[in-house]
């Protein structure tokens, strides 16, 4: 079964029950049945855009501890493609997360993606095949 790759607008909103997009975000969540994958610099920014909000490190961490999320991203053996698609999308721009992304989507084989970042339209991976948004972005 192909895992679902998780960027951090999805985890922010289902996380923070203020975000516009919560809602939205955890009716898609509850429809998922496989496994959600992220990488560490995802994390990373969730803990900082959701810094504040109560109980949200505790949650995640819990999440990813558990295996509701896994993380098999590790950037010693992935600098060379993920510093390539940075300099491929810099007019976009991929930031680090997305080019972490980005390279997972082609190690494991997958396109599809928990997203609210309408920049993964426009990205590509295994170099021309799209991102397949499971969350409607409006």
């Amino acid at each position: 079964m192909k895992p679902i790759l998780v960027d951090t607008s999805f985890l922010v909103a289902i996380y923070n029950r203020a975000d516009s997009h919560h809602a939205r975000c955890m009716t898609v969540h509850e429809t998922i049945y496989r496994p959600l994958v992220t990488c560490e610099p995802v994390i990373t920014e969730c803990f900082h855009l959701l810094h504040g909000v109560e109980g949200v490190e505790e949650a995640l961490l819990t999440s990813v501890e558990t295996r509701q999320l896994t993380v098999p991203f590790a950037l010693g053996g992935s600098c060379g493609p993920v510093r390539s698609i940075m300099k491929k999308y810099r007019d976009t721009p991929a930031d680090f997360a997305d080019a972490c992304l980005i390279h997972m989507a082609d190690q494991l084989d997958t396109g599809d993606i928990l997203t609210l970042d309408s920049d993964f339209k426009h990205y590509r991976w295994r170099r021309n095949k799209p991102f397949r948004l499971l969350v409607p972005i409006k």
